[in-house]
């Protein structure tokens, strides 16, 4: 039989039953091939056939060969032990990657039956014949760790130069392959191959070798009272220098289950009253033929290779496992059969990586969320501008009756402070994702941070956009009217503003409201070095129609932007600063937008990086609602506390060239902004006031000339003469300054009751009388009066609480100026008995 020839094995075998004596059983059997013929012939000689080496899973068919025996386990036997070396490391999906033999697809098709229904998946089936290249990539393409290969030596190198190729090992992998290959087997093959050595034996390196266990390594006594230890020592001697067969215990042990089956057969026949005896079998005696394979198939006892037991004419053996460590293989664990029991030897098994390798990639979905760090620094961040908008809210509360602040429009000065607060309030919002909210908030998050925000912007812009428009308004008045616009006129402006903007949220929120989504990124290695793969995910608020909505949105903020612009530039010549915030809108409006659109680009480009997107968004409202705010507010509070009156007095008017054409076809009129609604008049009025400050040095000058007059009568004709001409400058003066029908009147009947031609004429009745009596009569007292009088009446009654430019006339009470307080009793001027 060992010679593996078929026909020469025939023969042996026919001549042994013609001319030989009456054989009861055959023992032997190694080459599977003349094997398989012996045994399926047996039936017709009603002989028991015990193989000691026959391993091909062919023979175990008892259909086919039902007298055949072997003591050695089959190639299929390892396969309940693979099974349970699975279980134990629980590895739940595997691939098996078979050469294309019988003897290797018989155990594969066998292992598909085992692990079917154990909760195992086969996940890839490959074969090759020559070249397994092509079947290691497509395990891999499969993401098949797990790999259960039936192949021969020379396969086996081509498979690991394959699997280096391919990366296909280390401690991602785990290959578990045939164990009866020979030692330092694929030294005989390296070099059919065109594979390195160093390259072969990386690949190979842990690879788990299933064989048949050769010699038991318990140290009871077996039937033959010897250990198995002891057993191989005597072997080993009397084998001497002779090649050694894995084969031998089994052979012994064969010879065991020989005599064992005899004897249980002979008390078996002893125990009948027909006194038959073993050597009454003849090869047409059915009925001992029958005994003794009954027998056999009962025999069980401990022997050299373990216990011996038959299951269907299959003996059930103990499989050890062995592992390629550092070029060598070291048996790490053994699976008795028997009792279904899987032994790892002190945790021999050596896996490359921290733990034995996952059965396929573990994907393992990771929230990508925002750094705590980073949030924990831009919340400061807000916090510290929250602060800032309080305390610029507590400065425009405490400061609210300063004139400075009340041209400002504190009411909107407060809106554009809780605007700028709504929106930093967001940022807290924008900052939670699933690692501190649930899912079911995470969503209600996505519509209330969106809803802040928008209400925030309209807010702020709006209320600033109001201020601006009335300021328009008043100033581009062509007709000059008065024109009082109030601040509920504002807030019902922002409040339309705002009430857009809830109409567009409510539909959006309706119609098509924000969820939860998430997006899953390629797979990544994980940074901690574990068989795992990272599979980022990312949580998003989105919709159907996410585009068109945000349109809407960007559509009308662009348009409020729009006309704040306008306003700005239609208010830029208006120069009382706290009128005139054009100048610091219009730079608001430029950095908030240049800031929007670059933040929105970026936040696009960086939405697979919450942090870098947070941080974006975070710092662009940042900085526009502090820029605004400080835009706004700054310059008020440095004004206040340097020179708070500059900022409220009226600066002359620059008006365009068409503004200037309108307005000089129109009559100067006040218009009224607020409280500060006379602050074009003021002007007129401190001009009035430097006149009128002229014209007191003049009165002066005339007073002066008035007394001399008593002490140099003879000087009187020269005086009168030379101080008519300064008069007619007075009063040319006064028809100048106020153009007030009062004092002109006045003025205008003294001159016509005392006409210039009288200062330089003489009564012809009073020629011949002392000149010194002429001047002090009381004609003369009473004609210097009625010219001084009206005179000093207007110009030194101002100085001292009374009468001033704006009286209609001399006899106007002084109260009616509200520059002036009103004047006591006891400076009031009488003239009385002249």
């Amino acid at each position: 039989f060992f010679q593996c020839d078929n026909a020469k094995g025939l023969k042996a075998f026919y001549d042994a039953i013609k001319y030989g004596p009456n054989h009861l059983m055959v023992f032997g059997g190694v080459c599977a091939t003349v094997t398989s013929i012996i045994a399926e012939s047996l039936k017709g000689w009603n002989l028991v056939q015990l193989s000691f080496a026959a391993t091909t899973p062919e023979l175990a068919d008892k259909k086919k060969y039902p007298y055949f025996f072997r003591t050695v386990p089959s190639d299929n036997a390892v396969n309940p032990a693979i099974l349970k070396l699975l279980k134990h490391y629980h590895w739940k999906r595997v691939g098996t990657l078979t050469q294309d033999v019988q003897r290797f697809s018989e155990v594969r098709n066998d292992l598909t039956g085992v692990l079917y229904g154990e909760d195992i998946e086969i996940s890839d089936t490959e074969s090759f014949s020559n070249d397994p290249c092509t079947s290691v990539k497509k395990l891999k393409g499969n993401d098949v760790r797990i790999i259960l290969g039936q192949f021969d030596e020379e396969m086996a190198v081509k498979v690991f130069c394959c699997a280096y190729d391919e990366e296909m090992y280390g401690s991602k992998y785990q290959w578990i392959i045939p164990g009866w290959y020979e030692n330092l087997w694929w030294e005989s093959w390296i070099n059919s191959s065109q594979c390195l050595s160093k390259n072969l034996l990386a690949a190979m390196e842990g690879y788990i070798g299933v064989d048949f266990e050769p010699l038991s390594s318990n140290t009871n006594k077996t039937i033959s009272g010897r250990t198995p230890q002891q057993y191989e020592k005597e072997y080993n001697a009397k084998r001497g220098d002779g090649q050694s067969s894995k084969f031998h215990g089994y052979a012994y042990d064969g010879i065991w289950v020989i005599a064992r089956t005899l004897q249980r057969a002979m008390n078996l026949l002893n125990s009948t009253k027909k006194h038959q005896k073993i050597e009454d079998f003849n090869y047409t005696n059915h009925k001992l033929g029958k005994i003794f394979l009954d027998a056999m198939n009962e025999t069980r006892f401990f022997g050299v290779t373990g216990e011996v037991v038959f299951r269907n004419g299959e003996r059930m053996g103990t499989i050890k496992f062995t592992q390629f460590q550092e070029q060598k293989e070291v048996k790490v664990g053994e699976y008795n059969a028997v009792h279904d029991q899987l032994v790892i030897i002190n945790n021999s098994i050596r896996f490359q990586g921290l733990e034995p390798p996952k059965d396929k990639t573990i994907i393992q979905e990771e929230l990508r969320k925002i750094s705590l760090p980073l949030y924990s620094i831009l919340s400061a961040l807000t916090i510290l501008g929250m602060i800032m908008a309080s305390a610029f809210l507590f400065f425009n509360i405490k400061n609210r009756n300063q004139k400075l602040i009340k041209m400002s429009s504190p009411y909107m000065n407060n809106l554009i402070i809780l605007g700028g607060m709504l929106s930093y309030a967001s940022i807290f919002l924008f900052g939670l994702d699933g690692s501190f909210v649930s899912e079911k908030t995470f969503e209600t998050l996505c519509t209330v941070r969106t809803w802040i925000l928008t209400v925030g912007y309209t807010t702020a812009f709006g209320a600033m956009f109001a201020k601006t428009w009335r300021v328009h308004a008043i100033f581009k008045n062509v007709k000059m009217k008065k024109k009082i616009i109030k601040d509920q006129k504002l807030l019902g402006i922002v409040g339309g503003m705002l009430l857009i903007d809830l109409c567009i949220l409510i539909c959006w929120q309706v119609v098509d409201p924000l969820r939860r989504t998430v997006e899953k990124y390629n797979m990544e290695p994980d940074p901690a070095g574990r068989d795992i793969s990272i599979r980022p995910i990312l949580e998003h608020c989105e919709n159907t129609h996410m585009t068109i909505w945000l349109g809407i949105v960007y559509a009308y903020k662009g348009l409020l932007m729009l006309f704040g612009c306008f306003l700005a530039w239609e208010t830029r010549n208006v120069s009382i600063p706290a009128l005139n915030d054009s100048k610091y809108i219009g730079m608001s409006v430029y950095n908030v937008g240049i800031m929007c659109i670059i933040g929105a680009a970026v936040s696009f480009l960086t939405r697979d990086q919450p942090n870098v997107q947070f941080c974006i968004v975070a710092l662009v409202i940042i900085f526009c609602s502090t820029i605004t705010l400080c835009l706004v507010f700054v310059p008020k509070l440095i004004t206040l506390r340097t020179n708070p009156d500059a900022a409220t007095q009226n600066r002359r008017f620059q008006f365009t060239q068409n503004q200037k054409k309108e307005d000089s076809k129109t009559s100067t009129s006040v218009t009224s902004v607020n409280q500060a609604s006379t602050s074009r008049l003021e002007g007129l009025q401190s001009e009035n006031h430097r006149l009128r400050m002229k014209i007191t040095e003049l009165d002066k000058d005339l007073e002066e000339v008035t007394m001399q007059l008593q002490d140099t009568p003879e000087k009187t004709t020269y005086i009168k003469q030379n101080h008519y001409q300064d008069l007619n400058d007075i009063l040319s003066i006064r028809n100048f300054t106020d153009g007030k029908d009062g004092e002109k009147a006045i003025l205008k009947n003294h001159l016509d009751q005392n006409p210039p031609a009288q200062w330089g004429s003489s009564d012809p009745s009073r020629t011949s009388k002392d000149p010194i009596e002429d001047i002090n009569s009381p004609e003369h007292i009473q004609r210097r009066l009625s010219l001084q009088l009206p005179i000093l009446h207007h110009a030194y009654l101002p100085s001292i609480g009374g009468v001033d430019a704006s009286c209609a006339s001399p006899c106007v009470s002084p109260s009616a100026s509200p520059r002036h307080r009103h004047v006591p009793p006891s400076f009031r001027v009488m003239v009385s008995g002249l």
